[in-house]
């Protein structure tokens, strides 16, 4: 029998640790709550491998189909955070670095995993701000008058001829 449940919130408990999942079942219409206690977790632990392990848990499974990876991610981050004696504000300042993308920092001089990250994060953006044919303010074929205030620069790479090559 296929359990259909959709989560309606999902915390986290410092003491035991444990994520903790309110959800609806749809059969029965009943709001339940889920305990899923985290083992083996220290303050060292990687949080996105924690999440993937607790996400794809046979027991838990079909109950986290509807939370995202990225919010079991904040979550484990919360714990590990608590484990390492920060503050919630410590904890969310530091989650709020990781999760935005800053426009003035050289993509280049990243690591594969990091530049994965990155771009993973300004596509979630990108998701979360794109305008659909479906919302009620979509308008198609917008144009817009950019205001020429100032005189336009030209860059010495447009201005060459081509002979000089």
């Amino acid at each position: 029998m296929i359990m259909m449940c959709t989560a309606k919130k999902c915390g986290i408990r410092f003491q035991p640790p444990a994520i903790i999942l309110i959800y609806e079942n749809e059969m029965k219409g009943k709001t339940r709550q889920r305990i899923m206690p985290v083992r083996n977790f220290s303050k060292f632990s990687d949080c996105s491998r924690a999440a993937e392990q607790l996400k794809n848990n046979p027991r838990h499974k079909s109950y986290l189909e509807q939370v995202s990876l990225r919010q079991l991610e904040k979550l484990f981050t919360f714990l590990r955070g608590y484990m390492r004696g920060q503050s919630l504000a410590e904890t969310m300042e530091q989650i709020r670095r990781e999760t935005t993308v800053d426009p003035e920092e050289d993509l280049n001089k990243l690591d594969d995993k990091e530049l994965a990250k990155r771009k993973s994060i300004m596509d979630e953006l990108f998701e979360k701000n794109q305008k659909k044919k479906d919302d009620p303010n979509f308008v198609y074929d917008i144009e817009v008058e950019f205001p020429q205030d100032e005189q336009l620069q030209s860059c010495g790479w447009d201005t060459e001829s081509a002979d000089e090559f």
